[in-house]
């Protein structure tokens, strides 16, 4: 299960900058979830030993009145969210009451601190985080988010401990033959029907594993000869009390079952539509790369002369996951269930496809026919070949000249053009550009002296 950090501290110290670095995003509201969580910000994290699920929090006053209030509200439940907290203080205006009144608070709260002073740039070390030893929360680390200096070692230090995550691999974490699939979803839009539809339509006896202290369960089944693991975002699995039971939303639950899956069935309350809640729950499982299927549920209330104008909306409003199969479904009485489990069997097969270097490059290269790469600085970028480097999602590698400075427009048509290609439809695809390396550059330093001092006489005489 991915670690929580929280991001803590007062006002305009860099706090979404560290987290922006962390996720590599541009803009920390990129990671909201309206509504339930205004004033934090999930997203996921990596650095280079750890994968996590980071938060942004407002920032903390002494006094707070109305939105601050509601702001420092928000922050103490991420707080408690939290396996490691991270502090952020600013290293250029120095030590603060209203620091000296966060870390009273934070020690309080009994998580560990990791105490960040950040914006010390062009300052030594040491006497950028002189002065917050008085803090007393252990050993200082000096940070320039901004410049995004010492940011992975904080967080290397602030999850110390927690198991290292390996790189993913290209086969996943599943079973061979078996597919995680997560049902997630705002609260009352249908999951624990949905849920209960899965599991009850083969009569299989469902049972409660725990999976952490957080309530996550995986519950076993099997529907039509294949086998799943259905990751539960509720926490609620005894069918006799799933209707009964008041749905919980979770996001770091959500988020934790999200990474964990290899398949995400996003659930929309049809009489709804689609709110900015569900967009940025939907956002985020795009973000980790997970295949997607949308159910919009109880699709049966809605009058027939209303649905177009639902399709339409939809189509709008989630536009950015427009490789995702969209069905119709009433959960409750099992309409259009089926073909949906057809779609999270096609998704799956499209995240862990095997695609075949030649085949990649042979299309790369009819690619480039129907529309060359742009000029950068007056030269062409010149992709020569591309193979697959992940799967769940595909990853596609592409080489050549100057690769790296493919725009993003571009980046775009390739991935569209391979999806086509390659019949990948209900998954993310992610392509990446590498340049060659020039196999000439550092030829200089291998020269003898004697050589050196040749080539500049002919450099000079060549300018003359």
């Amino acid at each position: 299960m991915l670690p929580v950090l929280a991001l803590v501290g007062r006002p305009n110290v860099g706090k979404s900058t560290i987290f922006n670095v962390l996720t590599g995003t541009r803009d920390a509201l990129v990671a909201d979830v309206p509504g339930l969580t205004r004033d934090r910000k999930y997203g996921y994290g990596r650095s280079s030993l750890y994968r996590f699920i980071v938060i942004d929090t407002g920032g903390l006053t002494e006094s707070p009145r109305g939105i601050e209030q509601k702001m420092a509200e928000q922050t103490l439940k991420a707080i408690e969210e939290a396996d490691r907290v991270v502090f952020v203080v600013d290293g250029r205006e120095g030590l603060t009451p209203t620091d000296q009144f966060v870390a009273n608070l934070l020690r309080r709260s009994g998580k560990p601190v990791t105490l960040a002073v950040n914006k010390s740039e062009g300052r030594d070390d040491d006497v950028a985080v002189s002065e917050f030893h008085q803090l007393a929360l252990g050993e200082p680390m000096a940070v320039a988010a901004a410049h995004r200096i010492g940011v992975e070692d904080l967080v290397d230090a602030a999850l110390e401990g927690f198991p290292v995550m390996p790189e993913e691999d290209l086969e996943g974490a599943e079973k061979p033959g078996e597919v995680r699939v997560c049902v997630v979803g705002r609260p009352n839009v249908g999951k624990s029907t949905l849920i209960n539809r899965l599991l009850g339509e083969e009569r299989l006896v469902a049972y409660d594993q725990p999976g952490t202290t957080r309530d996550t369960v995986e519950v076993p089944f099997e529907r039509d000869g294949k086998r799943y693991v259905l990751i539960d975002t509720a926490g609620v699995r005894r069918r006799a009390k799933v209707e009964e039971a008041l749905e919980k939303f979770s996001v770091i639950k959500t988020l934790q079952a999200i990474d964990r899956a290899n398949v995400v069935v996003g659930v929309l309350d049809a009489r709804d539509c689609v709110a900015d809640q569900d967009a940025s729950l939907l956002g985020l499982v795009a973000d980790r790369g997970r295949a997607l299927v949308i159910a919009v549920n109880k699709w049966d209330h809605v009058p027939p002369d209303q649905r177009d104008e639902i399709r339409m909306q939809i189509d709008l409003r989630l536009r950015f996951l427009d490789y995702a199969q969209v069905h119709f479904i009433s959960a409750l009485h099992g309409s259009g269930v089926g073909e949906l489990m057809l779609s999270v069997n096609r998704a799956y097969a499209a995240a862990m496809s095997e695609l075949e270097t030649p085949e990649l490059t042979r299309v790369l290269e009819a690619a480039i026919e129907q529309h060359q790469p742009p000029l950068v600085r007056g030269r062409r970028i010149k992709l020569r070949y591309a193979h697959q480097g992940g799967r769940n999602p595909p990853v596609i590698v592409i080489h050549g000249g100057q690769a790296e400075q493919a725009p993003e427009d571009y980046r775009r048509f390739l991935v569209n053009v391979f999806r086509k290609s390659f019949d990948l439809r209900g998954t993310p695809v992610k392509v990446l550009f590498k340049s060659e390396v020039n196999p000439f550059a550092g030829r200089r330093n291998e020269l003898t002296p004697r050589q050196q001092r040749k080539r500049k006489r002919q450099i000079e005489r060549h300018r003359h």
